[in-house]
């Protein structure tokens, strides 16, 4: 479980985000509170969870764009300095007694923004540090030092609060940010190599879209983590109003039963390593799943603190062992040119659940009780273990998913700019009768891997005349993004190729042909390149 922290990079790293997620925890208790105090709503205390989560759920698709064309180290650099300003303008309107339950919002929603910047190129980053063997453990690791630092930083917050006010708890908050600042500025970052330009945001959005779309197995994982997400959430969405209305408890309480909850997701941290020995995937996850149903019911009918802190421990528990095995899932499933894409992907599913549960619950326990409303979550749980028997989780992935680097770029006779296009790709197979089912049957999962990685109109044409002779055809929208296309290649894929290889009959490769679409030629363009003398 701990060797990701043989590392110095991952535990230089780990270490700062420990005091980071000190703050933040003590951050959150002070945020709660202090809309416990500024309105007695239910639903407005609600959203102070909501409005945390609701900005992955908004900008963590276009982070992961971000984390995939430019160096993340930086990104994370300029997302953690985003934090300290708005951590010490929290702080500073909150000692002059100016915060409105609104203000608050707005500004647990910018810190929202700045760590809905930071996620996705901190996961991805994880594989810079770390070997692929070391990284569920390191994912692991990353989700018990937020645990850890909640089993105490609570209850810290719990007495600063009560001693200093939510004010100090926003000023140490702050200070915090700090110690991730130097860790990233004095790492050094491995430099990847770019040879082509950064894809546009929009176009790198929709890259990442398309990926999910055609990985039936990412799919099922971002689906069970939006149901876990929706239902999880009501535990700490609640707990506020669970404290004060329920228990008839102050602050202090308050972060004693967020600290077992992160106790409890310590000990999920611990159980991890065992239980993915023993069991499969969607195993755990029902688990998880059902645990955390068991928490909400002891929470639901308990008025007693020891045991509603039973109940909490039971979903920290749940907690760490379904969201890790989620991210870790999603990140040995992807290739590192999509990684941050996809890992945003999939928060934006986990998170904007987390954000809709925490309203959702908050609106149902204003209009019922909050032992009701944890009812119907329960049931929401159960229906998310049972999902596992339609879709269940995929067990990881053991593909090599790193880049294949057996593209290069054609030699040519005319004068492409990056942007000229469209191209047309035809690939020519001489394929026997007897060949000609196992060639279809590669053709299909080719076809998928074609348009997942950026190929539009994909067909499969066979010649009237000589019926051996298939034509792979595809298009891309400029030459730049052909490169783009090849160089995205895995080791899993050209494997695949050479199985599909094996079934042409004509001496060396299939024959490529790459042509540029063009229906006038303006006397500037496709200026043809004289042959080089020998």
């Amino acid at each position: 479980m701990f060797s990701p922290l043989r590392h110095p990079a991952f535990r230089m790293i780990w270490i700062a985000t420990l005091v980071a997620n000190m703050g933040t925890l003590i951050q959150n208790v002070g945020a709660g509170w202090q809309m416990a105090i500024l309105t007695p709503s239910h639903d407005m205390v609600a959203l102070v969870q909501a409005s945390t989560t609701l900005p992955v759920m908004i900008l963590a698709i276009a982070a992961g764009a971000l984390a995939d064309n430019f160096p993340r180290r930086l990104v994370m650099l300029s997302a953690q300095s985003f934090l300290l300003v708005v951590s010490l303008v929290l702080a500073v309107v909150a000692f002059m007694g100016l915060l409105t339950p609104w203000l608050l919002l707005t500004f647990t929603f910018l810190l929202g923004c700045g760590n809905a910047m930071h996620l996705p190129s901190w996961q991805a980053s994880m594989r810079d540090m770390v070997p692929r063997e070391d990284l569920p453990a390191a994912v692991t690791l990353n989700s018990m030092s937020f645990n850890l630092m909640r089993s105490v930083g609570p209850a810290i917050g719990g007495i600063i609060v009560a001693s200093s006010g939510p004010a100090t708890a926003f000023a140490l908050n702050a200070i915090s940010y700090t110690a991730v600042i130097y860790a990233l500025a004095r790492w050094k970052s491995p430099q990847e190599a770019r040879s082509l330009p950064p894809e546009k945001i929009g176009g790198a959005i929709a890259a990442g879209l398309r990926y999910v779309a055609l990985s039936p197995k990412l799919g099922r994982v971002i689906l069970r983590g939006l149901v876990f997400g929706v239902s999880a959430i009501i535990m700490l969405a609640l707990l506020p109003v669970i404290a004060r209305d329920v228990l008839q408890a102050e602050a202090r309480t308050f972060g004693v039963l967020l600290g077992a909850f992160g106790l409890g997701a310590i000990g999920g941290a611990f159980a991890a390593p065992r239980l993915r020995k023993q069991f499969r995937i969607e195993t755990i996850v029902a688990g998880a799943f059902l645990l955390y149903a068991m928490g909400t019911l002891v929470v639901a009918f308990s008025s007693f603190q020891p045991v509603t802190m039973i109940g909490l421990m039971m979903g920290g528990a749940s907690w760490v062992s379904a969201l890790s095995l989620f991210n870790v899932s999603v990140q040995l499933s992807t290739p590192r040119w999509v990684v941050g894409r996809v890992l945003s992907i999939y928060q934006t599913a986990t998170f904007g659940g987390m954000a809709m549960g925490s309203w959702l619950w908050g609106a149902l326990s204003e209009s019922f009780t909050i032992q009701i409303t944890l009812l119907i979550a329960v049931g929401v749980m159960l229906l998310g273990a049972l999902m596992g028997r339609i879709w269940p989780m995929p067990d990881f992935n053991n593909e090599n998913l790193d880049p294949a680097d057996t593209f290069s770029a054609p030699a040519l006779r005319l004068d492409l700019k990056p942007q000229s296009g469209p191209i047309m790709i035809m690939i020519d197979w001489d394929i026997p009768p007897e060949n000609t089912a196992a060639f279809l049957a590669a053709m299909t999962a080719r076809r998928r891997v074609r348009i997942r990685d950026g190929a539009r109109q994909w067909a499969l044409l066979r010649d009237l005349e000589n019926p051996d002779i298939w034509v792979e055809t595809y298009h891309v929208p400029t030459w730049v993004e052909y490169i783009r296309h090849n160089i995205r290649r895995t080791r899993a894929d050209v494997e695949s190729y050479n199985a599909l290889r094996a079934l042409h009959q004509g001496e060396g490769d299939p024959p490529v042909h790459r042509m540029i679409e063009r229906q006038t030629v303006p006397l500037t363009d496709d200026l043809v390149i004289p042959p080089k003398l020998p």
